[in-house]
């Protein structure tokens, strides 16, 4: 079910008052993209590093080796680091020039994206 004129009038007005208020908020917002941008390969290979940095850490801990116990530690580390960071693919692919987020493009592109989101919604819904 797509937005109603009365809907897409006041989510324009909305974006207007906001970009009027805080631009740089405005530009911030338009220019973050998506939230989700973090890469499912990036959490999958971390998320297994982790998990073989758990097992070195106790492997460690079984046969009192200390200095193996740190490398799995910082494996661990690692692992959650490289899983949670953000390709730079990504981030600079959505990237836009900051300045007020006024007229044009940017709002068809953002109304678009929140069509698409509430389409998703209502066909997720029983």
């Amino acid at each position: 079910m797509a937005l109603s004129e009365k809907e897409r009038r006041v989510l324009e007005q909305l974006e207007e008052q906001l970009s009027m208020e805080d631009p740089q908020l405005a530009s911030q917002m338009q220019a973050a993209g998506p939230v989700s941008q973090f890469s499912t390969r990036n959490i999958v290979i971390g998320v297994l590093i982790a998990v073989v940095g758990i097992g070195v850490l106790l492997w460690g801990v079984t046969i009192s080796q200390l200095w193996l116990g740190i490398v799995g530690f910082l494996m661990m580390v690692g692992g959650v680091f490289f899983a949670t960071v953000r390709p730079k693919g990504l981030k600079s692919s959505t990237a836009r020039k900051p300045g007020p987020a006024t007229g044009g493009s940017g709002n068809s592109a953002f109304m678009s994206n929140l069509e698409q989101k509430w389409e998703e919604r209502r066909r997720q819904q029983p």
